[in-house]
């Protein structure tokens, strides 16, 4: 059974729900929901044909995380005694995959976990992701380890090698699934024209295009009122440069960057984007400024320069081949990279990198073999 709610999740469990169906006969595959991302969640589901056996639906109005603690764990009591899985698979760091992990662990249930082992060491950079994924670790029987960091970081933590396996990161399959779509001719012309049609975003926009997302619950308040700030100051100073903001649906994340930003002509405030229209956004990018975990490997394979907008990460990789900058919240430290990224191509080339730290496309097959070797 594998167990999801957010777009991330289920962009990244897409794979692996593909490559454990090539295994019919080892695998009955159950998918369940928790769905405290709604809207985006079902864009993605609908991307790639998953329908889940079970859908929890647990999004409400100004939910906190201990509305997700408390409906993530009522709701699988019963699907989990129900259907008794031999292993539960869950991705990531949200709140609801760790719940999800500690029913499994109620139950004795057996745990797999996609993309473990990912650390930056302060339990609130990223809050509550930092925490959320290491109880995961303390649990999982299966930890899918991305990178050889990730692996040193889980052994350092006291758990046994045995347990971990090293597979890269499924976003990149989903990643290179996504752009494979993409090449289709009428795919294409359908997002060309969605961009034209509901924005008006047109070709000369795409000349000289900073892609944007900021999202995290840490930099809420003045952290976020700083990254409008630094947003708006870009847009003053290079009124050739075209800026795409997709803004995340939080109340917390809207208010400021409306209130700052919604006046600045050659910025545009769009609503959040189905998974393959926000991939066609990366690729048209000079460069992408983000908060998120993901698009910090997503850009570094499509070959893009990357700014992350966080104080720490815990993809450091990136970071440590050069292929992206941290600038956390510093609205003037934002701005300074940004412009040394639009005035000198020279500084965009030197952020390219060959290999990509993240993995070769291949991630999700790997995990079915292990699993298929060991049930």
């Amino acid at each position: 059974m594998l167990i999801f709610g957010t777009r991330p999740e289920a962009i990244k469990l897409a794979p692996v729900i593909f490559a454990l169906k090539r295994h019919p006969a080892r695998f009955d595959i159950k998918i369940c929901v928790t769905a405290q991302h709604r809207l985006m969640l079902d864009q993605v589901l609908d991307l790639f044909s998953i329908k889940p056996d079970y859908d929890m639906n647990i999004m409400s109005k100004n939910q906190s995380l201990f509305d997700i603690t408390t409906r993530t764990m009522t709701g699988l009591k019963k699907i989990l005694s129900d259907e008794k899985p031999d292993i539960i698979i869950v991705q990531g760091d949200t709140t609801a995959a760790f719940i999800s992990a500690l029913a499994a662990f109620y139950c004795k249930i057996p745990i797999g976990h996609v993309e473990a082992g990912l650390r930056t060491y302060d339990k609130y950079q990223p809050f509550p992701e930092e925490e959320n994924r290491h109880l995961i670790s303390v649990l999982a029987d299966f930890n899918f380890a991305p990178t050889a960091r990730a692996q040193e970081n889980l052994i350092s933590e006291g758990i046994s090698p045995k347990k971990i396996w090293i597979t890269g990161n499924t976003v990149i399959d989903a990643l290179f699934i996504t752009v494979e779509k993409q090449n289709q001719g009428s795919f294409l012309r359908e997002i060309e024209k969605y961009f034209s049609v509901n924005w008006k975003i047109s070709k000369n926009d795409y000349q000289k295009m900073i892609l944007v997302t900021g999202h995290r619950r840490e930099s809420f308040g003045e952290g976020f009122k700083n990254i409008c700030r630094a947003l708006k100051t870009i847009a003053q100073n290079n009124p050739d440069a075209s800026i795409i903001y997709p803004v995340h649906l939080n109340p917390s994340v809207r208010t400021p960057v409306f209130e700052i930003l919604g006046k600045s002509k050659n910025i545009r405030l769009i609503d959040p984007l189905g998974y393959s229209r926000f991939v066609y956004l990366m690729n048209k990018s000079k460069f992408i400024l983000t908060d998120s975990g993901g698009i910090q490997e997503e850009a570094i394979s499509l070959k893009k320069p990357l700014l992350i907008m966080r104080a720490a990460t815990e993809r450091p990789e990136g970071v440590a081949v050069g292929a992206a900058k941290l600038t956390g919240t510093d609205a003037d430290l934002i701005v300074l990279e940004s412009q040394k990224l639009l005035d000198d191509e020279g500084e965009c080339k030197k952020m390219i990198v060959k290999k990509n730290p993240y993995g070769d496309g291949n991630a999700a097959v790997r995990i079915a073999d292990i699993l298929a070797c060991a049930f």
